[in-house]
């Protein structure tokens, strides 16, 4: 389902609910960073979607991950949690959500990469080559704490 996304836009929608989402900052080997370019709103992302009723948020990690790009993680620790009220996201349903999101890291422990119907395109991208990719500045966010490795994750007070 195609989304918007509002960031500080004082027009922006009002949220009508808050859903529990994650994030997964996951690298190779050669220190690269797995990315997709999602398919409701054409942006690079780390992987990431809501989490499923029946299931732990740690779960959540390792589904969404292999949905969308087909590689196998463990989830290891929280980078931050992402809840910025001025960030909201529309649905053409009329759907509204405030951001929520938890970014994990996560280890790289298999599988192969493919799209799906969440991701058009799949990569490994080197940190170099970030800046030449349109990706919504709550992602890169969450990109430059998970690079930087911070002691204690991240969240807005």
């Amino acid at each position: 389902m195609p989304r918007t996304d509002h960031y500080h836009d004082p027009h922006a929608p009002k949220a009508t609910n808050i859903v529990v989402a994650v994030s997964a900052f996951v690298q190779d080997e050669h220190g690269r960073l797995l990315m997709i370019r999602r398919t409701d709103n054409d942006l690079y992302a780390i992987p990431g979607g809501a989490q499923d009723v029946g299931e732990t948020i740690g779960q959540a990690v390792i589904r969404e991950v292999k949905e969308e790009t087909g590689i196998d993680v463990q989830p290891t620790d929280i980078i931050g949690v992402y809840s910025d009220p001025k960030h909201v996201i529309a649905y053409t349903d009329g759907e509204v959500r405030q951001q929520f999101s938890i970014c994990f890291r996560a280890r790289l422990i298999g599988g192969e990469l493919r799209t799906s119907n969440e991701s058009s395109e799949v990569h490994w991208v080197s940190s170099g080559d970030l800046d030449a990719l349109n990706i919504h500045p709550s992602i890169r966010l969450r990109i430059e704490h998970g690079f930087e490795e911070r002691s204690v994750p991240y969240f807005a007070v």
